[in-house]
C-alpha cells in the first residue's frame, strides 16, 4: 500500500464524500431499525467502510490510525468525566444524597397545578439523575398513572413529563449528552451548561404558561398524593438535611469555575465522607463494590428500588465503548475530510451567523431523522461546523447548545427514534399524540435560530 504522509492534503470527491456518508446511515439505519441492533456494531462496521475506501484509495496504515488517534485523542476527558458520573451515582445513592433531592423535590408536587409540577419536578429529578430515561421510567410513570386517574389527557401528561426529563437531562453535568456536547466542542463542562441557560430559562418559562394554561381545563379530581417514593424514602431513612452537602459542596466548586473533573471528584470524596458518617454499617469494601458495580435498591418496593438502582463504573460503560466506536469513526471521517467536501457545496452560503445556525440546527435534526440516535447528532454536527464556527470567530460554547438545542432534544420526537420509540413504550403514549405537548423539546431549536439570527448571546472571539 503506498505510503501517505499525515501531513498530505487529501483530495475526495464530493460523490465519494456523499457515497460515504449514504452508506454510513444505510448501515446504521438498517442495522438499528431492521435488525434491532445496538448502536455499536453498526458503527463499527461504518469505521470498517471508511478504513476500506483508504485501503482503496492507498492511503497508509499510519494515516489510517491518525485518524482514528485524532479521533479518540477528544473524548478522553469526557470517557474519564462518564467513569467519574458513574462513581459519583453511586457514591451519592448510598449516602442519601440523591434520595434526599428527590424527596425534597418531591414535595413541590402540587395537585392544583398538576402539569406544571409534573414539568418542574420532572426537571429536577432528571437534573439530579441525569437521564431523561430514569426519570421518565420511573416518576414519569407514576404521574401518567396519576393523571389519568385525575382526569388528565395522557398525551399531555407525557408531553409535561418529556419536556422537564429533557429539561434535565440536556443540563445536569452528570448527563452523557451534555459531556458529549462540550467534549466534541472543545467547551468546558460548566461553562456550556451557563450558556445553555440562554435557551433553557426562556423555554421552561413557556413551558411553565402552556401548561398552567391548558391544565386549568382538565379536571383535577382528588387525589392521594403522586407516588409512593417520598414515603418509602423516609421509612428507609435515606432522606437526610446533611445528605445534601456533598451537592452543596459540588455546585459550589462549579460556580467557581473549578474544572470538571475537580469537582467531581469533590463530589465522590464528600459523598464517600457522608456514607461512613450516616450509614456506619457500610464497610470500605461494600462501598468500593457500589462503585464499581452502582447502588442497588433494596426497598422491597419494586418502583422505588428501579430509582434507586443507579450508578456505578460498569453501568457506564455501554455509553463509554459507543463514544470511542463513534469518536474512531468521527476522526476518520475528518482525516478524509468527507465533510469538509460536503459542506464546499454550502460553504458560499455560510455567510452570516444566521445562516451558520440555520444550516447546523437543520443537519442536526437531519441527523435524529435519519439515523435517530442522538449521540450521533450531536457528534456528526459538531465535527461538521466546528470549524465554520472558528472561521466567523464565534465562540465554540455556542456550537454546543445549538448542538443540545437541536440534538440531544429532538429524538424523543422521532417516532422510530431511540428516545422516542422508549418513550412511546414507556409512557404507553405514542410518539404522534404526546409531540404536539412535548414543547420544550419543540422551542428550544426555534430559540436557538432566534439568537442566531439576532445575534443575542452570541459571544465572538476579540
Amino acid at each position: 500500500m503506498k505510503e501517505h504522509t499525515n501531513n498530505q492534503t487529501i483530495q475526495i470527491g464530493r460523490g465519494a464524500a456523499l457515497g460515504l456518508v449514504l452508506s454510513i446511515i444505510a448501515i446504521i439505519s438498517v442495522s438499528l431499525f431492521i435488525f434491532k441492533a445496538e448502536p455499536h456494531i453498526p458503527i463499527f462496521a461504518s469505521i470498517v467502510v471508511l478504513i476500506g475506501y483508504s485501503v482503496i484509495k492507498r492511503h497508509s496504515w499510519t494515516f489510517i490510525e491518525s485518524g482514528i488517534r485524532n479521533g479518540l485523542k477528544e473524548g478522553l476527558i469526557p470517557i474519564f468525566l462518564f467513569l467519574l458520573i458513574g462513581i459519583l451515582i453511586a457514591v451519592w445513592m448510598q449516602s442519601g444524597t440523591i434520595p434526599t433531592l428527590v424527596y425534597y423535590g418531591g414535595q413541590l408536587m402540587s395537585v392544583s397545578f398538576f402539569l406544571p409540577s409534573v414539568f418542574i419536578i420532572t426537571a429536577i429529578i432528571g437534573i439530579c439523575i441525569g437521564s431523561s430515561f430514569t426519570t421518565a421510567a420511573t416518576v414519569g410513570v407514576a404521574f401518567i398513572a396519576l393523571g389519568s386517574g385525575m382526569g388528565f389527557n395522557p398525551a399531555i401528561v407525557a408531553g409535561a413529563i418529556i419536556s422537564g426529563a429533557l429539561l434535565g437531562d440536556k443540563m445536569s453535568p452528570l448527563s452523557d449528552t451534555t459531556n458529549i456536547a462540550s467534549a466534541v466542542s472543545k467547551v468546558d463542562l460548566f461553562e456550556h451548561i451557563r450558556h445553555m441557560l440562554w435557551t433553557t430559562i426562556p423555554a421552561a418559562v413557556i413551558c411553565l404558561v402552556f401548561f398552567s394554561f391548558i391544565g386549568n381545563g382538565e379536571n383535577t379530581g382528588g387525589t392521594g398524593g403522586f407516588s409512593e417514593l417520598p414515603m418509602v424514602l423516609k421509612e428507609e431513612r435515606m432522606v437526610s438535611i446533611w445528605a445534601l452537602l456533598p451537592a452543596v459542596l459540588m455546585f459550589t466548586a462549579a460556580l467557581k469555575r473549578i474544572p470538571a473533573i475537580f469537582v467531581m471528584l469533590i463530589g465522590i470524596i464528600a459523598g464517600a465522607i457522608m456514607v461512613f458518617i450516616l450509614h456506619p454499617s457500610v464497610s470500605v469494601s461494600e462501598l468500593m463494590g457500589v462503585m464499581q458495580n452502582g447502588y442497588q435498591g433494596q426497598t422491597g418496593n419494586e418502583a422505588v428500588d428501579s430509582i434507586l438502582t443507579q450508578g456505578g463504573i460498569q453501568k457506564m460503560m455501554w455509553s463509554v465503548s459507543l463514544v470511542l466506536l463513534t469518536l474512531s469513526m468521527g476522526g476518520l471521517i475528518q482525516q478524509l475530510k468527507v465533510m469538509e467536501s460536503l459542506l464546499d457545496a454550502i460553504r458560499s452560503l455560510l455567510v452570516s451567523t444566521g445562516r451558520l445556525f440555520l444550516a447546523t440546527v437543520f443537519t442536526a435534526i437531519g441527523v435524529n431523522i435519519t439515523i435517530g440516535e442522538q449521540y450521533m447528532s450531536i457528534i456528526l454536527t459538531g465535527q461538521a461546523f466546528e470549524s465554520e464556527f472558528d472561521k466567523q470567530g464565534i465562540e465554540r460554547k455556542n456550537l454546543a447548545r445549538v448542538l443540545e438545542d437541536a440534538g440531544t432534544v429532538i429524538n424523543p420526537l422521532i417516532p422510530y427514534g431511540v428516545s422516542g420509540a422508549f418513550m412511546a413504550s414507556t409512557l404507553g403514549v405514542p410518539v404522534l399524540d404526546y409531540l404536539p405537548f412535548a414543547l420544550f423539546c419543540l422551542v428550544s431549536p426555534l430559540l436557538s435560530l432566534f439568537y442566531g439570527f439576532t445575534g443575542i448571546s452570541i459571544e465572538k472571539r476579540t
